[in-house]
This record gives C-alpha cells, sequence and structure tokens, in this order.
C-alpha cells in the first residue's frame, strides 16, 4: 500500500502573496519565471514554495504537480478552464494520470498506476503525447480544466485518508 501524500489536517489558507505565487504554479511557471514574472528573487521563490507546501501539508520534497492537484484540489487557487477539448483516456491512463497527481516518487507513481517500474516512463510519455502537455506538471493542470480529477473526489479521498 503506498502511503497518502498529505495529511487530512485543516488546510491553512495561503496568504495573499502566497496565492500570487500559487497562481503561477497553477500555471504551470518553474520557480526560475515565477520569480522574473513577479519581481522576486529566486531564493524568495523558493522559500514561498516550500511555505506553500507547508500550509498544503504536502512533503517537503513533493514535485510540482502535486502540489498544483492539492491547490486545485484545496481550492486555494482558482480551477483551469479547458481550452480544448479533453482526450480519450484509456482507464490505465486515467489511474496513471492520478498517480501522477498524487505522487512524487516514481516508484509511488508505478505503484499506485499498477504499472511495472520498467514501463512506467514509456506510459507517461504516451499520455503526456495523448493529452499534448508537455510536462507533468501542464497534464495535471490540463486534467483539472478537463474535470478529470475533480476537486470534490480528490478533497473527499484525502479526508478518507486514501491515497489512490
Amino acid at each position: 500500500m503506498t502511503p497518502p501524500v498529505t495529511t487530512s489536517a485543516p488546510i491553512t489558507p495561503l496568504t495573499p502573496t502566497l496565492q500570487r505565487v500559487a497562481q503561477h504554479l497553477a500555471n504551470g511557471c518553474a520557480s526560475q519565471e515565477i520569480a522574473a514574472k513577479t519581481g522576486l528573487s529566486a531564493v524568495t521563490v523558493r522559500q514561498y514554495i516550500r511555505d506553500i507546501r507547508a500550509s498544503l501539508h504536502c512533503p517537503p520534497r513533493c514535485k510540482p504537480p502535486v502540489i498544483v492537484h492539492r491547490l486545485f484540489t484545496t481550492q486555494q487557487v482558482a480551477s483551469p478552464t479547458a481550452d480544448r477539448p479533453a482526450p480519450k483516456l484509456s482507464p490505465e491512463q486515467r489511474l496513471l494520470l492520478r498517480a501522477v497527481a498524487e505522487h512524487s516518487d516514481t516508484r509511488d507513481i508505478a505503484v499506485a498506476a499498477k504499472l511495472a517500474p520498467a514501463d512506467q516512463r514509456a506510459a507517461l510519455d504516451q499520455l503526456l503525447a495523448d493529452t499534448g502537455a508537455q510536462d507533468t506538471t501542464e497534464l495535471v493542470v490540463l486534467a483539472h480544466g478537463w474535470q478529470l480529477l475533480p476537486a470534490e473526489q480528490a478533497a473527499h479521498a484525502t479526508r478518507n485518508g486514501a491515497s489512490q
């Protein structure tokens, strides 16, 4: 069984400054891009991202797709709107999508997606190609826009301690 990515403790609302940085994360920006767009130093942006992780009760080293997913599921930032129709994904691809949104470690992703670790990269590459996403963060953003990872479902799973 894979350990939960987040705890069921109440989420600390983000300050306006952290919300601005979180919105840039949710738009798919990396820390350097956020620094350039906001005029903040890269060091400050990295600290703010650590603060966002802590507020969301995410593990200290979780990856941006997990943070972005959590931002959407806890409604700390506005959910995106889809700019194109959702692709037809197989049940296995939907499982992989959810695993990428909820786990950072490649082994945990493989276990949650019910894939052999050796097959995970190829399956993820195919999922990225099928969705038109450039990376896993954009994949999670698109999935929320297509309502493939609805906030209510993820929030319910978190409340019940599930990590599917």
